[in-house]
């Protein structure tokens, strides 16, 4: 099984490198690793609280997002070319290495993070 690297920066600056088997949704990897990220409804893409931005060199590497997506990232306010669901991204061996940065708005108090 080929083990996936997902590179996460916070908004205080700190980075911190998760790995993950293929197959799982980014939003996933990141709360099972008790970072603070409120992604409400679990992966559902109906919420927008599990938003992530790309470095330029990641965007044009992942997936195109589908309308679906889309519509939530249009809910927003701020979200730019950069932004992302977490839950629309699935884990394979074409994002090993990928960089998110978890995006203010959805960021979770810590003790609801380590409770999730």
């Amino acid at each position: 099984m080929t083990t996936i690297h997902i590179h996460v920066d916070l908004p205080d600056g700190t980075r911190h490198t998760l790995e993950a088997p293929e197959g799982y949704r980014v939003m996933e990897v990141i709360r099972d690793y008790g970072l603070p990220i409120k992604a409400e409804c679990g992966g559902a893409c109906a919420c927008a609280t599990c938003h992530v931005r790309l470095p330029d060199e990641w965007v044009s590497k992942v997936i195109a997002p589908l309308d679906e997506e889309l519509d939530k990232l249009d809910e927003i306010m701020g979200a730019d070319d950069s932004s992302r669901l977490s839950c629309q991204l699935l884990t394979d061996a074409a994002i090993d290495g990928l960089v998110v940065k978890l995006a203010e708005d959805s960021l979770a108090p810590v003790e609801y993070a380590l409770a999730g």
